[in-house]
């Protein structure tokens, strides 16, 4: 079953652990980094499926070549040769997961791709930030009536909203939009997670997080903000790949986990009841004390009340009432004057 809306429906952060090309071009490591990526406590290990014909043409002209960033000078389907994971290793990988007691998740990037997840029993799918203009597959893939988590990065408000009806059309409101931004990695300053909330209102949809800055601080600031989800890229020490340089280093994952379990605690509200803990310290408040003894019908002054601490007597709002009356007992000082004598 997968866990996504029950982690989300009791308030709690959905946590995935994103492999992508960090296997290497190895089985094994792919293995490898769902266990670590379950031991260090994530809710999903999420891979891409596709092959390099799911995403482009084997073509050598200047549209297809990569000119800046981290994949420069690379033509397109040489990278998503290198970077794919077989076909293959995916049962193996979605077992994996599930001996290690969390989801398995994939992006397909085809019909051919969502056909075979389809097969293999796959329980919900993510569109990424790239394909979220692809209106046809987003159809596709929402008809099989599975949750649909999809990055948003590069897409205005009305592209995201034309992803959303395109899942409703074809009867799926499972819909969990990511707010995204598509730089590897993703400097602090573009990545506007104070479009988090903004998202929420717009859409009425639960909002969470695909995190490809460095650290745990935009996943952490995500959270505060009311994201709900937390995608994050993973890798192993010492494997290179094309999605390495921007990834977080699995051993650093678990850091990362519990500072965002650690955030969504903080940023739960509104609520404005006292703790246990906070109700045990209201003795330590100011209240009306006798700082002077007081005789019985003595009244009373500014000299012989005061609002001091601890928090036993009356609230201070009464002092002023109090200045003038006649006290009808007497107090000894330090005695706390209580509401009976009004």
């Amino acid at each position: 079953m997968f866990t996504l809306y029950d982690k989300i429906n009791r308030g709690e952060v959905y946590i995935i652990a994103e492999m992508s090309a960090n296997h290497g071009g190895s089985l094994d490591n792919a293995l490898e980094i769902v266990r670590r990526a379950a031991g260090a406590g994530a809710d999903c290990l999420k891979i891409q499926t596709y092959t390099a014909d799911s995403l482009t043409i084997d073509c050598d002209n200047e549209y297809f070549r990569i000119k800046h960033g981290l994949w420069k000078g690379y033509k397109l389907y040489d990278l998503y040769t290198e970077a794919g994971t077989p076909y293959e290793w995916h049962e193996a990988i979605k077992a994996e997961c599930e001996k290690c007691g969390i989801d398995f998740l994939s992006t397909p990037f085809s019909v051919k791709d969502t056909d075979f997840l389809e097969s293999i029993g796959a329980e919900a799918y993510k569109i990424a930030s790239f394909e979220l203009v692809d209106i046809p597959l987003i159809e596709y893939v929402a008809a099989k009536h599975k949750p649909m988590i999809i990055s948003t990065g590069m897409a205005s408000p009305e592209e995201m909203q034309e992803a959303v009806d395109a899942c409703r059309r074809v009867g799926n409101d499972s819909i969990v939009l990511l707010k995204c931004c598509s730089e590897y990695p993703a400097p602090w300053a573009d990545m506007h997670l104070g479009n988090i909330p903004d998202m929420k209102r717009r859409f009425n949809l639960p909002i969470g997080l695909s995190d490809h800055s460095e650290g745990s601080l935009g996943a952490v600031v995500g959270v505060a903000l009311g994201a709900c989800v937390v995608e994050k890229h993973v890798c192993l020490p010492g494997v290179d790949s094309a999605d390495s340089g921007f990834s977080m280093p699995v051993d650093d994952f678990a850091g990362m986990v519990r500072d965002v379990r650690n955030a969504s605690l903080i940023a739960r509200g509104p609520d404005y009841t006292l703790t246990p803990g906070e109700q045990s310290q209201t003795v330590f408040r100011r209240s009306i004390f006798a700082i002077s003894d007081i005789s019985a019908d003595e009244p009373f002054t500014a000299e012989n009340i005061g609002v001091i601490r601890p928090g036993d007597g009356m609230k201070p709002k009464y002092y002023n009432k109090l200045l003038g009356t006649v006290s009808k007992r007497a107090y000894r000082r330090g005695e706390p004057i209580k509401h009976d004598i009004i």
